[in-house]
């Protein structure tokens, strides 16, 4: 009679065991972990940027010739103040018997020429720009389309020549007057002109 209430004790026991180590089980939380994965998307991979091309390096410069190195002495170096509020900046390239200019953002390295006319034009070594120099100003061109990038570009030297002139023909008008000249406003003629004989004399 005693054996049948001890089995029964056993049963219980085994049961709350089974109830206990369920309940202890990692198998809920692993059973999230599917989900997890699949609420969690991975970032399309973006394909890289191409690195810009590297432009080719400029050609190396020749060296200068005597009337080069002549023309770069006619210069004028340093800076310029143009028209709109722009300048021009002048200096020499460390290559002897050329020199760099520099306008906005851009430099260009230039080969000084001496021209017939008494002009001296620095000539883009690339062939894209031209600048040319002359007694009362200097001005920026774009040789590939053949328009100015800039005009009316001042030079110290520049205002200095302008001030002279003014002065010489203030002072050629000033003789002329004081020798009975007159100054023609002609310009094909040589800007002199006896003036008419006085009746009388």
């Amino acid at each position: 009679m005693k054996i049948i209430p001890t089995l029964t004790l056993l049963i219980s026991l085994a049961s709350a065991g089974a109830v206990m180590a369920q309940s202890a089980s990692p198998a809920a939380p692993a059973a999230a972990k599917p989900a997890n994965k699949q609420a969690v998307k991975k970032a399309p991979v973006k394909p890289r940027a191409k690195p810009a091309p590297v432009p080719p390096p400029p050609p190396p410069l020749a060296d200068a010739t005597e009337e080069q190195l002549a023309a770069t002495e006619r210069a004028y170096l340093g800076t310029y103040d143009c028209e709109f509020k722009q300048s021009v900046s002048i200096t020499r390239n460390i290559k002897p018997g050329y020199l760099d200019v520099m306008w906005q953002k851009d430099t260009f390295t230039m080969k000084p020429v001496l021209s017939s006319t008494g002009a001296l034009r620095l000539e883009d070594v690339t062939g894209r720009t031209l600048m040319i120099q002359i007694a009362n100003k200097s001005m920026l061109m774009d040789t590939h389309v053949g328009r100015r990038l800039v005009d009316e570009c001042l030079h110290p030297e520049h205002r200095a020549a302008i001030e002279a002139a003014k002065i010489a023909r203030a002072a050629a008008a000033a003789s002329a007057a004081a020798s009975g000249l007159e100054v023609e406003a002609d310009a094909s003629s040589l800007g002199i002109a006896p003036s008419p004989a006085k009746r009388g004399s």
